[in-house]
């Protein structure tokens, strides 16, 4: 039975989400404090820019960890996902980290529906159902595997539905969905692995709360968006 109810949530689920950026028509930006052990650290900023079928999705990331005044964690970065209608057809992005530089340029092949990527860490093909890992898209969500924004990878996830919650974040209330992020493949190093709580508002089809451990507890969580 419980198999069951979760196959027709799923399926409800994934009709609903079905027209993906037509729901980030509304929105401007969308603005995520990064918390680690419960401080601030620094943000994540998603500005979107519409011109009729086409939408750009531009992505800003900066935190820094001090340990006694010293810097012993940093990184910036900036990328652009680019969008004709819900097909991807572009995205780049430029990532400093600790000292290190790390890019991934992907574009989409119309011809043969696929993107190819070059990146710092993987450089190949890669199929259309990949999302980039960026937490402004539910579409992540929805997919097996997911690009990553800094260096190019393909993780395989896994992605379980946990239950509705309630969630408060900066005084404002919220009905949401909590997920399980996690990788397929769980022999892969801690250090590499997915493993993520998402709450999911469905009614602003937004990403609000991410969460996970790694070297402490890590928060990622929508302060504003308009």
């Amino acid at each position: 039975m419980k198999k069951i109810l979760l196959f027709l949530f799923f399926l409800t689920y994934s009709f609903n989400c079905g027209a993906h950026m037509a729901h980030y028509s509304k929105f401007n930006k969308i603005e995520m404090e990064i918390l680690k052990d419960g401080k601030v650290i620094g943000y994540n900023y998603y500005f979107f820019k519409k011109d009729k079928d086409r939408t750009t999705v531009t992505n800003q990331i900066k935190f820094t960890i001090k340990l006694f005044g010293a810097t012993i964690f940093e990184i910036e970065g900036y990328g652009e996902e680019k969008y004709i209608k819900d097909k991807l057809i572009s995205f780049n992005s430029k990532t400093r980290q600790n000292n290190k530089d790390k890019y991934v340029n992907l574009k989409l092949d119309e011809q043969e529906n696929i993107f190819n990527i070059e990146g710092s860490s993987y450089s190949g093909k890669a199929s259309t159902n990949n999302v980039v890992g960026n937490w402004w898209s539910h579409k992540i969500l929805q997919t097996n595997s997911q690009i990553s924004p800094i260096s190019g990878s393909i993780k395989e996830q896994i992605v379980t539905f946990v239950g509705k919650e309630k969630l408060i974040l900066y005084g404002k209330n919220y009905e949401v969905e909590h997920f399980k992020l996690k990788s397929k493949d769980m022999s892969i190093p801690k250090d590499k692995r997915l493993n993520f709580d998402i709450w999911f508002d469905k009614k602003n089809a937004l990403i609000l709360k991410v969460t996970y451990s790694r070297l402490g507890n890590w928060e990622y969580r929508v302060k504003n968006f308009e």
